[in-house]
């Protein structure tokens, strides 16, 4: 057998001749083809006459009509559709044309970049990409079987952090996809806000995966934000902030409507995720450094990485926003935004008494109390506004080992290369 070279693909010279008729047969199909095309701007009448006498029979006359409908649609086509007023001939977009928030730039040009930091964040997302079947639960489905594996207080500890999260990413990718991307009008965020959706789901995905890998009862687990009124409480804080930018109708533009949108990001970004997690994460991973609910952990230490980069981007958003829109951080806003960071860390609180009235995992509810306070001062000073708890520290140095809450605001200034795939982590 002896091996084509790229003449044998481009050499005509060998190939046997058509036979005429065949020929001509192509010909004359080309040309109705050529007719049809040149004619695409012609009444269907006119269209119709120009095909031979056959053609003008059964489904080809139906194919003609509908050719003729689109050739008429497409005399009418708007070439600027969508939110934003585009004119054909406009000038490029320019690094100054683009703003944050209330932008009239075409958001479909992606480049030139504004905010490299919000590029950056969405090549280091892709980087931490996973997938939970990576992660083996072998050792969490023997332990949660084992009649004597946990106790009392650490079978509700999992049960309530897979409660709580299982919706609570949900309740963050409703938010991302329905509030806040169309609101959002820079193109190199909403990069990140699609990757961050993404991510969200993922999420989700850990959690159905944890809960059918223990074969717990899965409507329990799912429901447990509408059962458990510590759970309830949170999911009712947070959905109370996306009910006037879910509204098809709003629109940013006014400072009344841009406070809303600031507002809501804040709940979502700085206490949804910068505050109502940590009590679980803490709890879950301290089970992983006693050996215990291994795989669990595992996906949850993945899940805190990727939701402090939601964090640092949410916080980087929004005081960008603050810095292009300054009338919108009065003193009377920056109160309520105050309250909102109590109100959060009240409830979280609240959810720790709730998941351990004992002591449990070297942690109790007075210390979490403690940190969840520390965490509360974090968020207050990466909003540039006074901390509200005194001489509060953190009790869990071996967090800080795992993610550093020092590093929030450049948690990749170093490549990090440890966590690219999934199933390298140890204990």
């Amino acid at each position: 057998m002896s091996i084509l070279s790229w003449d044998d693909f481009e050499d005509d010279s060998q190939k046997p001749a058509a036979p005429e008729h065949k020929s001509a047969s192509i010909d004359s199909q080309k040309a109705v083809n050529t007719q049809m095309v040149s004619d695409a701007h012609n009444t269907s009448s006119d269209v119709a006459t120009a095909q031979p006498a056959t053609a003008r029979k059964g489904g080809t006359k139906h194919s003609t009509d509908s050719l003729a409908r689109a050739s008429a649609a497409l005399e009418t086509l708007d070439v600027a559709p969508g939110l934003e007023e585009l004119e054909m001939g406009a000038q490029r977009v320019q690094v100054d044309d683009k703003a944050m928030i209330n932008c009239r730039a075409d958001l479909n040009q992606l480049v030139p970049f504004k905010y490299e930091w919000a590029w950056q964040k969405y090549l280091d997302g892709c980087a931490n990409h996973w997938m939970p079947q990576e992660v083996n639960m072998n050792h969490d489905i023997a332990l949660w079987k084992s009649e004597n594996g946990l106790t009392e207080d650490e079978r509700t500890i999992v049960m309530r952090s897979l409660g709580f999260f299982s919706t609570a990413d949900s309740l963050v990718a409703n938010n991302l996809v329905l509030a806040i991307y169309r609101h959002i009008t820079n193109p190199e965020c909403r990069q990140y806000i699609l990757r961050q959706a993404f991510e969200e789901a993922i999420h989700t995905h850990a959690y159905q995966y944890c809960i059918e890998s223990l074969g717990m009862d899965e409507g329990e687990v799912f429901n447990m934000y509408r059962e458990v009124p510590s759970v309830a409480r949170k999911a009712a804080w947070g959905l109370k902030y996306t009910q006037s930018l879910c509204d098809p109708t709003f629109k940013t533009g006014t400072p009344e409507n841009d406070q809303i949108l600031l507002r809501n990001l804040i709940a979502f970004y700085c206490v949804l995720e910068g505050i109502f997690f940590y009590c679980g994460f803490s709890q879950i991973l301290s089970m992983g450094r006693r050996n215990k609910m291994n795989g669990v952990a595992e996906q949850f230490q993945y899940i805190l990485r990727d939701e402090s980069m939601h964090l640092n981007f949410g916080i980087d958003m929004i005081n960008q926003i603050k810095n292009e829109n300054p009338a919108l951080w009065t003193a009377e806003f920056q109160e309520e935004i105050i309250q909102m960071i109590l109100e959060g860390t009240m409830l979280e609180i609240e959810y720790a008494r709730d998941t351990m009235p004992r002591g449990v995992l070297g942690m109790n509810a007075a210390m979490m109390e403690e940190y969840l306070k520390f965490i509360a001062n974090r968020r207050l000073a990466q909003l540039g506004l006074p901390e509200q708890f005194a001489g509060v520290n953190n009790p869990f140095q071996w967090m800080s080992e795992m993610m550093d809450l020092r590093k929030e605001k450049n948690f990749f200034e170093t490549r990090v290369t440890d966590y690219q795939t999934g199933g390298a982590l140890s204990w």
